[in-house]
């Protein structure tokens, strides 16, 4: 039996925009931003651990850094229009850094990689958790793993790539720490 991976080191930049509130239905962990860092760092570290074999050579890393923000609709709404064209609100906004980052040098392992940003409307992840019959919490969780997900590369153009995605979400989710 193989012991998992260790998880990299994770340099998170995380924000709770002011105002963004979830209708007043954000985990308590929302309160106190260091201890929602701690907690969303340990995701965070735990999925990219377990992605780890899976990733091309140019995004492997001791360490990574990311940003991750949590919205209300307005301000991912202003997002959605100007990076994709696209009006209205959007549950969850994945801006890879990867995407123009030069390669890696043959046989070198970067110390720290930065992955981009993930911006999360708490707003629509409510409304979403409602709808499915469960948590703000399983939601946040669900839209940051699919927001990681496309900072490493995956896209889902049509219904067998998204159904790969969001199996490949569901495994993350499973071993994600409680």
């Amino acid at each position: 039996m193989t012991s998992p991976a260790a998880a990299p080191e994770i340099d998170l930049a995380f924000r709770l925009e002011p105002g963004a509130s979830g209708d007043g239905a954000s985990p308590e962990s929302l309160a106190d931003p260091a201890v929602a860092e701690t907690l969303w760092s340990g995701h965070l570290g735990a999925w990219l651990a377990q992605l780890r074999p899976e990733l091309p050579a140019p995004l492997h890393a001791a360490g990574y850094s990311l940003g991750l923000e949590l919205t209300d609709d307005a301000t991912i709404a202003e997002l959605n229009e100007a990076w994709r064209q696209h009006s209205g609100p959007t549950d969850v906004l994945a801006f890879a850094a990867q995407e123009e980052a030069p390669p890696a040098p043959a046989g070198a392992e970067p110390d720290w990689l930065e992955l981009g940003d993930i911006v999360i409307s708490l707003d629509t992840a409510q409304r979403q958790a409602e709808a499915a019959g469960h948590d703000l919490r399983e939601e946040l969780l669900f839209l940051a793993s699919h927001g990681l997900l496309h900072l490493l590369g995956w896209d889902h153009p049509d219904d067998d790539s998204l159904e790969a995605m969001l199996a490949r979400q569901t495994a993350l989710l499973a071993a994600s720490p409680s």
